[in-house]
């Protein structure tokens, strides 16, 4: 997988009670080592086979006021990373079913294109068995279940500012208010969904297509 990290930030949020959302911030970037890569293309790689939906940052996007301003040299990416996740825990106190988790930014390259992904993870508990085949607890990040995922693509956005399909987000498990929070956290607003864009490019070329034949 051609996949490049440019930038990668992680931070915490933890639920201390009904009303708290403890932040703990991490004071530098992560390294991009191959865990870390292998981390991220596994998350790419799970987003991109999940049922997704399109949002525009409003005029007022925080999010998207500072990230222009990162993107511009104005801000170092992890003094971004901070303050966002310290807007995402304002949004999250805010409903009381928040379980806070680790909060990734990644900066990525993915075939020529850069993408900003944002998500929240949760730590798992299982058992693994050791070399001298005793079980031990252990706690690893539950990737494949994760459902606050957003990402920007950042190439699309920048070069073509009329676009409807440059920030994309999971759509999250029934019966929770995902989206809420999230897009208010986005400053964005939900779009079509991105099976009904493409079965309405798919009408269009059809279209398109009959319009050609009989004219």
């Amino acid at each position: 997988m051609s996949l490049d990290i440019n930038q990668i930030a992680l931070h915490q949020l933890i639920k201390r009670d009904e009303q708290n959302l403890e932040l703990v911030l991490r004071d530098s970037l992560l390294e991009p080592t191959e865990t870390v890569v292998e981390m991220v293309a596994e998350l790419h790689r799970v987003y991109s086979a999940k049922n997704k939906a399109y949002g525009l940052f409003s005029e007022e996007s925080e999010l998207a006021q500072t990230l222009r301003l990162q993107r511009q040299g104005e801000e170092d990416f992890l003094a971004f990373s901070r303050a966002a996740t310290g807007r995402l825990r304002d949004e999250l106190a805010k409903y009381p079913f928040a379980d806070g988790g680790f909060v990734l930014f990644c900066h990525y390259r993915y075939l020529a294109v850069e993408y900003l992904l944002v998500a929240v993870l949760s730590n798992l508990s299982s058992m693994r068995v050791n070399e001298n085949l005793d079980i031990n607890p252990t706690h690893y990040l539950d990737i494949n279940h994760a459902d606050i995922v957003a990402r920007i693509d950042l190439t699309e956005w920048e070069t073509n500012p009329e676009s409807t399909r440059y920030l994309t987000f999971l759509k999250g498990r029934v019966g929770r208010k995902v989206a809420d929070f999230f897009m208010d956290f986005l400053g964005a607003s939900e779009g079509l969904n991105a099976k009904a864009q493409n079965r309405g490019l798919l009408q269009a070329v059809d279209d398109f297509t009959a319009g050609s034949t009989t004219g």
